[in-house]
């Protein structure tokens, strides 16, 4: 008997001017110790899908057609007292957002231990222990000890970890994962696929793995179902649906995909549904003021570059303790080039970025551009170093003000600078926006209105505004889906070659690191470990932590090449 069953399921969101479907006439089983991939691009119902079947869809979403049955017993129509029963016991979700699955009041023991209790009826230190057993589970180090503390004293990965912990804590029957890995590095992300798996074939625990990693996909799952628009377009065996995709769809889906193999000189868009958007680099590289530096010498120089944070406060220093989180690192940026920085999260890319752009006080080592020193003190950076370089981050959700109309937002760089005023700095950010293919009628719009990918293309804009001579961008695609994070590694490709532009670029993903940089820098627990062209990065790594890095990747090696255009 399958342990999931979902036919035909509807689920409408009602709104004063129209019914909006969010799903159609879906349908896929989840047998016994089978992980179930569901992909497709952001908005094409796969979470709302996870939602249905846990009883969690936000008002006024509702099932209008269709039935989910577990272990063969309908659960879509439960009332909310039944539902409660079942969820978390026998389905567990892992969210992808861990800031808001976790209560920052209590400790992560607090919080495992009252669900354990609720769900397995445990004594308070039975539960204790579990808990204790389950963060080593999932690959927290010093568990005894980093139970005790408090979400924000993990980094982003390691809270997602303790997510993981907590849908196991009720040994559920079937799990739902929504972007499990989305926040982890490669090393963090192989151990947690490959906990899934073992709970799936030790247990014969069901998964539906909800993600936009097509790696993950054909490393991890052994049915694929992919979505568009709500709808089922194709499902079938991993290997036949990614190796031999027939809907054109699927055949755009995974042609957009980064190969870890071969570099490619720009990716294929999603051709599929008409929803490709231009990006008019040639018309903004006219008005581009051309770099001084010749292509290839040196434009960023950091030498030694450490930094420290309090572990511990203290009144008298003698009694703090200290955090090394950059410990003497040393490379050079050349002008026009791209350079990659790949390590473990906590290894201190991000901190190193923070350094060069100023935002973090450097505590030991020196920074220059352009052969001048602009190391950052507490007082922060020269002013018109801050002119010269701009950072696109993370997330394009927390990096925009709600509260701000996306023109002021992508004019503040210039108008805070004074570059820029009145009707100038009105053609400059109407000319972005344009460039960026969102057009000048954007800027009247928040950025609520905005999917993610349109949102980092707001960043990126905003970037742009000071026609900057470097970019710093942290981890630019990994809240967005393969298709829009094919977009945006094109614009950076054509921001680079087009207005040469140097780059610092900082990602967990190695495909996309392959991809996008001409070197690259390998950090692991602070130091810099290697730094190599990478091609010979990825053909012959030298350092043990960059093959055991690389032996982590996802090969792909059985997803099809039709329409790739090998640089």
């Amino acid at each position: 008997m399958a342990l999931l069953e979902i036919e035909n399921l509807t689920v409408e969101f009602p709104t004063r001017r129209k019914t909006f479907v969010a799903v159609k006439d879906a349908h896929l089983t989840v047998e016994p110790g089978q992980i179930h991939g569901l992909v497709g691009e952001s908005g094409a119902g796969k979470s709302t899908i996870g939602a249905a079947v846990m009883g969690l869809l936000d008002p006024p979403g509702r099932i209008s057609a269709g039935l989910i049955r577990f272990r063969g017993q309908e659960i879509s129509g439960l009332d909310a007292a039944a539902m409660q029963a079942l969820r978390g016991r026998k389905i567990s979700m892992i969210f992808q957002d861990p800031l808001t699955s976790l209560n920052p009041l209590f400790t992560v023991k607090q919080q495992l231990v009252e669900t354990i209790q609720a769900h397995l009826g445990l004594s308070e230190a039975e539960a204790g222990a579990r808990a204790v057993a389950l963060i080593e589970r999932v690959g927290i180090p010093d568990a005894a000890n980093r139970v005790n503390q408090y979400p924000h004293q993990f980094s982003g990965g390691m809270r997602q970890r303790v997510v993981i912990a907590l849908a196991l804590c009720s040994e559920p029957d079937v799990i739902i994962a929504d972007e499990p890995t989305t926040a982890l590095d490669v090393s963090i992300q192989a151990q947690i696929l490959e906990l899934i798996k073992e709970l799936a074939r030790e247990r014969q625990v069901g998964v539906i793995l909800i993600t936009h990693d097509m790696g993950v996909i054909a490393d991890t799952t052994d049915v694929v179902t992919v979505m568009y628009q709500g709808e089922v377009v194709e499902s079938g065996p991993t290997a036949q649906v990614l190796g031999r995709p027939e809907h054109p769809y699927t055949k755009s889906l995974i042609a957009a995909v980064p190969r870890p193999t071969v570099k490619l000189h720009r990716f294929p868009l999603i051709a599929y549904g008409g929803r490709v958007t231009g990006f008019a680099i040639e018309d903004l590289a006219r008005s581009w003021p051309k770099s001084e530096a010749a292509r290839g010498t040196p434009l960023i120089e950091a030498e030694g570059l450490t930094k420290r944070f309090v572990s511990k406060r203290a009144l008298l220093p003698s009694n703090r303790e200290y955090f090394t989180a950059v410990d003497g690192a040393s490379f050079e940026i050349r002008q026009g080039e791209v350079f990659g920085l790949v390590g473990e999260s906590g290894s201190g890319k991000s901190t190193i970025a923070r350094m060069i752009a100023g935002l973090y006080a450097v505590d030991g080592g020196s920074v220059r551009f352009g052969g001048r020193d602009v190391t950052a003190t507490a007082r922060g950076v020269p002013d018109w170093y801050r002119r010269e370089i701009q950072m696109i981050f993370q997330d394009p959700y927390s990096s925009l003000n709600p509260r701000m109309r996306v023109d002021e937002i992508v004019g503040e760089p210039a108008k805070h600078h004074g570059i820029l005023k009145g009707a100038a700095l009105k053609a400059r950010v109407a000319e972005l926006l344009d460039r960026v293919g969102l057009g000048a009628e954007a800027g009247l719009k928040y950025p609520h209105e905005f999917s993610g990918g349109q949102r980092q293309r707001i960043s990126i804009a905003r970037a742009l505004a000071t026609q900057p001579r470097f970019l710093i961008c942290d981890e630019p695609t990994s809240a967005l889906d393969v298709s829009i994070q094919a977009q945006i590694l094109n614009i950076l490709k054509d921001l680079q070659e087009h207005l040469n532009l140097t780059m610092l670029f900082i990602s967990h993903d190695l495909p996309v690191v392959r991809q996008m940089c001409d070197r690259v820098g390998v950090m692991k627990n602070g130091q810099l470990v290697e730094v190599a062209d990478t091609e010979t990065l990825f053909a012959e790594p030298q350092h043990p932590y960059t093959r055991e890095l690389l032996s982590l990747m996802p090969r792909l090696d059985g997803l099809s090449d039709e329409g790739l255009a090998v640089a």
